[in-house]
């Protein structure tokens, strides 16, 4: 018993000369860290000092501070960044759906700034400006080398005003100049249409109003149709929707899905990861669902057409997502400013980061260009030369005498729904392409 315990006082002693042997290299090591950390926060008082006392003109501390602020947040990804008061403000005014500005979501590439997508409707959408443009001048002012956010602040003026950016364009052999006059952007976050049986759900952003917008439009479209047994499925379009609020896009999933997990957030630490699981109630009640996205879905358009792909509640058609994938969380500061940090990573419930990567279609569809060579033939030789000669205008044709009244007004009701889809494809092809689908599924299942 003695030598037992002799023993463990012994296999004690040992422990902590074990461990007074293993902690003292950790603390000089952190200890070595902070004062390199010191050092180098004394450099930068240096440096500041220097510029404040000896640059050419007289500047701003408080500026000098910001910029410096910004730069370390804007050096660790695109999307992290310092927002000063005004700009603080005018993120929260823009959540809320509504802001002045051109209407376009930008970030930033090889030091230029690259259109994400344009917003519906908006004087950049009207303009003709497009998802992966480059922006290169700003009234003959280049942008290169710029701060995201200083960049911005010069596409920013009064409403009513006059910008003429400058835009590259893949397959576009030289830069052009496009004239946008800014406006107060009011952001409708979903419209609907009802295409024959099919109800289209036109998702443009994902702000406050996002959710509450999806279940009016929903209703309304169903109403529209006389009930949920007239409908045969529905489109959800984000294409060019560029992101908004992570509580959206959990909430837009949830709107389609029965159960399971939406998207699962992993941070730096164990601790800070999240996974978010769907709560019985599908708003379609089980009917088919395609997602149309293209190269201007980012972020939370990503999240809802990643967490439908996966639990096989959609068919995803389009082209590649954006592929933004990672979380920013917006941190209050003092003096009523704010940082913008890049928290975590998002994963679709299959477990794929979309980062970089993007949302892979079930189904690529590429959108036709138009051609802007081709004249605009008149209206009236259009339907003229699309409509064919068939056996009923021949003169004296036989009539049909095997179809009732009510079959033969069923008969020109499916004609005219085909007309009509054939006008969708020269309108928007890649809808058009989804609504097929649809109108296809709906014949297998009968």
């Amino acid at each position: 018993m003695k030598k037992f315990v002799m023993a463990a006082i012994g296999g004690t002693v040992a422990g902590v000369v074990l461990t007074t042997q293993l902690a003292a290299p950790l603390i000089a090591q952190e200890n070595a860290r902070n004062a390199n950390v010191y050092e180098q926060l004394d450099l930068f008082g240096d440096i500041f000092e220097r510029v404040r006392g000896q640059y050419v003109e007289e500047v701003d501390s408080k500026e000098l501070i910001e910029a410096a602020i910004n730069g370390m947040l804007t050096s660790l990804d695109p999307h992290s960044g310092y927002l000063a008061p005004k700009d603080f403000d005018d993120m929260q005014v823009q959540t809320r759906g509504e802001f002045g500005g051109l209407g376009i979501e930008v970030t930033q590439e090889e030091g230029f700034v690259k259109v994400v997508s344009p917003i519906d409707d908006t004087p950049a959408d009207e303009a003709g400006i497009e998802a992966g443009d480059f922006i290169t001048h700003v009234n003959g002012e280049s942008v290169l080398g710029l701060q995201l956010d200083a960049a911005v602040d010069m596409m920013r003026g009064p409403v009513g005003s006059e910008i003429i950016i400058t835009v590259v364009r893949k397959d576009v052999a030289e830069p052009f100049d496009v004239s946008i006059i800014r406006d107060t952007i009011k952001l409708t976050a979903v419209r609907s249409r009802v295409v024959g049986d099919t109800v289209v759900l036109r998702v443009t952003t994902f702000n406050d109003q996002t959710f509450s917008g999806l279940e009016e439009n929903l209703k309304k479209s169903i109403d529209e149709l006389g009930g949920m047994e007239n409908v045969n499925g529905f489109v959800v379009d984000l294409r060019n929707n560029p992101g908004g609020l992570l509580t959206q896009a959990i909430r837009v999933s949830d709107a389609f899905l029965d159960k399971g997990e939406i998207v699962s957030t992993r941070g730096r630490e164990a601790s800070d990861s999240e996974r978010i699981n769907a709560t019985a109630g599908d708003l379609a009640m089980g009917k088919p669902i395609v997602v149309l996205i293209n190269g201007g879905s980012a972020s939370a358009s990503e999240i809802v057409a990643g967490a439908l792909q996966d639990h096989r509640r959609a068919i995803v058609v389009g082209t590649r997502s954006f592929g933004k994938g990672s979380v920013q969380t917006v941190i209050p500061l003092r003096g009523e400013g704010a940082m913008r940090l890049t928290t975590a990573r998002y994963y679709t419930p299959s477990g794929r980061s979309i980062q970089a990567l993007g949302v892979m279609p079930d189904i690529v569809v590429n959108q036709p260009r138009p051609d802007p060579d081709a004249e605009a033939a008149p209206e009236e030789e259009t339907s003229a030369a699309r409509r064919q000669t068939t056996e009923a205008d021949l003169r004296g044709t036989l009539s049909n005498d095997s179809m009732s009244e009510d079959e033969r007004k069923l008969l020109e009701e499916e004609r005219a729904r085909t007309e009509e889809a054939a006008k969708l494809r020269d309108e928007d092809y890649q809808l058009a392409y989804a609504v097929d689908i649809l109108r296809g599924l709906q014949a297998v299942a009968q």
